[in-house]
């Protein structure tokens, strides 16, 4: 058992690397910043000393492959001022040698990596940080030119280190032949971070703690983005560190003959699974649920991957539904996703914000097609979307889940079975009755509660969805090419008003 109390930790200067680190560094230990160039890791090292003098502390930076010149354009691209970091370059000029400078300025392939190592110890002597940057051990490598050589130099550094107040981040652009375990086994702490191709759209960036001495930290891989202010980092959601209490209620469509299907609505805390081919009526019934939410005085988000708002706002005028004045209100939200742009980690980022800052109680995704075409790799959607719904269940949230089937009639396909995950499942299907095309629903999975087992034809109509009687007299409905054994009583009549 630990008798010493526990040290106060030192931020990283990104909020979501603290959060990964369950509050940050210790204090007063080397740690290694490891990832190929172009990886973010200056960046982030620049927020770990700018929060440094935040904090009115001293802080250096010691560089041995950028020029001064190069950090201040960094950080004026992040509207970054270096003003309070102390940086010390071992780099040559990109001009003529002023001599004023000659005592800081030095080409590290004219200099022994013993003579490199005290010239940082001098500085460090003579500024006394408190925290410490050098960027970055690939030149004390190429100077070392033996391992053995190498990590007894980044040894004297650790020990020189640890006899002071001083927190040390080294980096390392991982240009060695093959992986430097020496750097894991000699830091308190490792941070890799990757930059990853995709055939199409842009670069996703990701980052994992490899190891970090005496924390608890979150394993596995965190996405993160590089935008004008850093490294914003997106923990992994990990739902069972989010439970809240809420009343258990039911959240009624405002259609009275949807909400008797449903067993009187669907409820709170659990997520329903609207699946059919595309057009069929799937986001219009979402619709509905989120203008009911609405008008009770609740707040819904829509999460739209594959319609614009002005399609959206065009298909409820046509239904008749108020969308207009609850998206002026504030009701509703709309949120265009740009699949290509968006990482896994930054979307189940916005959901989090807008349940725990706006006080989102309906959650609509529209559509899961769209959102596995922003997975870099589909076989991890159905884990992080089981993360995302049971997060949202245990904070008692409605969520909404489209997924367009392959094909219009007959046989379909589903690109991926996420029925397992869902509380209720609300299958839109077309069929082909008298002539014409006509689309039926049916409950068909509800864990909640009853739920009427019919199956019904409905039609959008300018005045909302008109749900009619069981379709009794049909067998096959579900599959597309169903089979009439009756009269022609329980079909809707024709109206004349076919909405989108």
């Amino acid at each position: 058992m630990n008798d010493h109390p526990e040290t106060a930790r030192v931020s990283t200067g990104s909020k979501g690397l603290d959060d990964i680190l369950c509050g940050g560094l210790d204090p007063d230990r080397l740690y290694l910043y490891e990832g190929q160039p172009g990886t973010g890791k200056t960046t982030i090292a620049l927020q770990f000393l700018l929060e440094g003098v935040r904090n009115g502390e001293r802080v250096l930076f010691v560089t041995l492959s950028e020029t001064e010149r190069e950090l201040t354009l960094v950080a004026q691209r992040h509207g970054w001022s270096l003003k309070g970091i102390d940086i010390f370059e071992l780099v040559p000029p990109e001009t003529t040698l002023d001599p004023a400078l000659q005592v800081t300025v030095f080409h590290p392939a004219e200099m022994e990596l013993s003579e490199t190592i005290n010239l940082i110890f001098d500085r460090v002597q003579q500024f006394d940080p408190t925290r410490v940057v050098i960027d970055s051990l690939s030149e004390l490598r190429l100077l070392a030119q033996n391992p053995l050589r190498y990590r007894r130099q980044v040894l004297a550094l650790k020990h020189f280190f640890a006899k002071r107040r001083c927190t040390v981040i080294v980096l390392d652009d991982l240009t060695s032949a093959q992986n430097d375990l020496q750097l894991h086994s000699i830091s308190h702490g490792v941070v890799l971070l990757e930059q990853l191709a995709v055939d199409y759209g842009s670069g996703r960036r990701r980052l994992r703690v490899v190891k970090m001495r005496g924390i608890q930290f979150r394993g596995g891989f965190h996405d993160f983005t590089i935008t004008s202010g850093g490294l914003r980092v997106f923990p992994r959601l990990v739902a069972s560190e989010h439970h809240a209490e809420f009343p258990a209620s039911v959240a009624p469509s405002g259609n009275a003959d949807l909400d008797a299907l449903l067993g009187g609505g669907l409820d709170r805390g659990t997520n329903a699974l609207l699946i059919g081919a595309a057009g069929v009526g799937k986001s219009s019934l979402a619709l509905t649920f989120a203008i009911a939410a609405a008008q009770r005085g609740e707040h819904a988000v829509i999460f739209a991957f594959d319609e614009g708002r002005g399609t959206v706002e065009a298909r409820a005028r046509t239904l008749g539904l108020p969308l207009d004045e609850a998206l002026a209100s504030g009701r509703i939200q709309f949120r265009q996703v740009d699949p290509a742009e968006l990482s896994p980690g930054e979307f189940a980022r916005l959901v989090r914000d807008a349940v725990e800052h706006d006080g989102a109680r309906l959650i609509v995704i529209d559509s899961l097609n769209g959102y596995l075409n922003a997975m870099p790799d589909e076989r991890f959607l159905v884990l992080q979307m089981h993360e995302l719904l049971s997060y949202l269940n245990q904070q008692g949230v409605l969520t909404l889940l489209l997924l367009a089937q392959h094909g219009m009639v007959g046989p379909q396909e589903t690109p991926i079975d996420i029925s397992y995950l869902s509380d209720a499942v609300i299958m839109v299907r077309y069929f082909e009755a008298m002539g014409e095309v006509r689309r039926a629903l049916s409950v068909v999975k509800k864990r909640t509660g009853n739920h009427e087992h019919t199956i019904r034809e409905f039609r959008l109509t300018s005045t909302g969805i008109h749900i009619g009687p069981p379709l009794s007299d049909f067998r096959g409905v579900l599959t597309g090419t169903p089979e009439y054994v009756g009269n022609a009583e329980p079909l809707l009549q024709p109206s004349g008003q076919n909405g989108a």
